[in-house]
């Protein structure tokens, strides 16, 4: 009989509880299954894949010898029961899509069919069942304080053959360059943090994550390796609370990074689970509006040409577009941009969320379903328990790119442009575009839409979809159970004043 170890989207040996544990009770087979299934999902990407076999060639480089095998789950468990036993299943849990969520109800019901144990242990501080949004902080301190998890100093591991890993075009992904994507694997996450605390990147980490020309380098750059679990959330936190603590002994003018910034970073860790918290508790976030009034609001999507134009980085809004293209380019852009990319779409174009949200999921390396959707709901205001944010795109190109450097890298059509007309080529006379040798719509796109009209429609949509009857009620019951707070003192009371309570940082979630 063995002790069968599922690895998911926990891909290292270090602080691996469900490893550790098993050790301790037989023989162990280490886990891994490309599931065919999922990777024909439209939210799935070549890039996402290649992220994750890179993290199993690297953790097998740590000496945990996977047997992968290629299919569906619970084919592939019965094959293992009827040649070797499988006495218990060990796994952490996983807050994924409503993919996967099946998936695992399919799990239970075999294991319960074969009176085969399934041990599913914390890997964030995600609670399951009722949770207690009041002492939720508090428990995840808790759980981040919880020692590492040790494997014994000897692991006997079962012997079984297992498949080769397919290539992305074996699954029928589609390859999407992504020159600048971030590399999988326990070592480049770790090569990753200790260059942000140790080289000195995290020193204006505060001050420039909200910048796309220089959050690339301030950001801690993590989120790919927490989504796939090559560093554990426990491990990091606990870091990064002994960097405060040795800062603090330093004198202020020694220090190499101020402790604020490092506080500011795990206050982001905080976040990270906090939002994966509400697909947990709410996993319909995925597809449909939390809050009923925002439900067929919005219909326009796959196909619509504002949407091809926003998808592929051609709205003629300079830095809209520039946004879109890095992203394209590299899997990976700051918080603030990602809002602007979301509520753009969702408010500007009025475009449906579950379209764009799918086209972002594609895009980003760090695609992390708990954070994913909860957050593109939110940016787009359905979860109407955040003030709507319509950001405007010409004055965000000129606060957050003045000098359009960032603009002329991602948009190169407009590396020859001075000044305004970076920002807003369309305000070039027929005489200064003549002498900068640019014609708007043939170098580059005009806008697809007055973004100033296109705001006010938001703004009155908005207004009368908050004025249907009942919706301050259900506004409520979202926040009561989906919002942050630190105690049942921040429990808002009825009304529209609770609003105004909310935390400031809602929207500040960048790792």
């Amino acid at each position: 009989m063995i002790e069968l170890v599922w690895f998911k989207r926990d891909l290292r040996a270090a602080d691996h509880a469900p490893l550790a544990m098993a050790a301790k009770s037989g023989p162990v087979l280490p886990l891994a299954v490309v599931e065919s299934d999922y990777w024909k999902l439209p939210e799935t990407s070549s890039r996402h894949y290649l992220f994750w076999r890179e993290s199993i060639d690297d953790l097998r480089r740590q000496g945990v010898p996977l047997c992968v095998r290629i299919g569906e789950v619970t084919a592939i468990l019965k094959a293992l029961h009827d040649s070797h036993g499988i006495r218990r299943i060990w796994s952490h849990e996983e807050t994924g899509n409503a993919w996967t969520y099946e998936r695992d109800k399919s799990v239970t019901r075999w294991c319960r069919e074969n009176s085969v144990g399934w041990k599913q242990i914390r890997q964030f501080g995600v609670l399951r069942g009722p949770t207690d949004r009041d002492r939720w902080a508090k428990q995840w301190e808790a759980f981040m304080a919880e020692p590492l998890a040790k494997l014994p100093d000897n692991i006997t591991y079962a012997d079984t053959t297992g498949d080769q890993l397919p290539s992305h075009e074996g699954l029928g992904l589609t390859y999407a360059p992504c020159p600048q994507r971030q590399r999988g694997g326990r070592t480049e996450g770790l090569a990753l943090f200790e260059s942000f605390l140790s080289s000195g990147r995290a020193r204006h980490y505060q001050r420039a994550m909200s910048s796309p020309t220089s959050a690339a380098e301030a950001c801690s750059r993590l989120s790919p390796h927490l989504a796939y679990g090559t560093l554990s959330m426990r491990e990091v936190v606990q870091r990064a609370y002994s960097e405060v603590s040795a800062l603090k002994a330093v004198p202020p003018d020694h220090q190499p990074i101020p402790p604020r910034g490092l506080n500011a970073f795990i206050a982001r860790l905080h976040w990270h689970c906090h939002f994966i918290q509400k697909l947990e508790s709410e996993p319909e976030t995925e597809w449909r509006d939390l809050h009923p009034a925002f439900r067929d609001a919005r219909t326009q999507g796959f196909g619509d040409p504002l949407f091809e134009a926003w998808a592929n980085g051609n709205t003629g809004f300079p830095f809209v577009d520039a946004c879109m293209r890095s992203l394209i380019a590299t899997g990976w852009i700051n918080f603030r941009m990602r809002a602007m990319l979301v509520a753009f779409a969702s408010y500007h174009l009025w475009l449906d969320w579950r379209a764009t949200g799918t086209r972002l999921a594609q895009l980003f390396t760090d695609y992390e379903p708990g954070i994913h959707w909860p957050q593109v709901q939110m940016q787009s205001g359905s979860t109407a328990i955040n003030t709507p944010r319509l950001y405007n795109p010409v004055k965000q190109s000129h606060d957050q790119d003045p000098d359009g450097i960032f603009i002329k890298q991602w948009v190169p059509e407009l590396s020859k442009l001075k000044g305004r007309a970076v920002h807003e080529p369309w305000t070039l006379s027929p005489l200064e575009a003549r002498e900068q040798g640019f014609i708007l719509d043939e170098s580059y796109p005009a806008p697809i839409i007055d973004h100033e009209a296109a705001a006010r429609a938001a703004r009155e949509r908005l207004t009368r979809i908050r004025a249907s009857d009942g919706f301050y009620q259900h506004q409520r019951a979202i926040y009561l159970k989906h919002g942050s707070r630190k105690s049942s003192r921040h429990t808002p009371k009825q009304g529209r004043a609770w609003v105004k309570k909310k935390p400031a940082n809602q929207l500040e979630l960048d790792l």
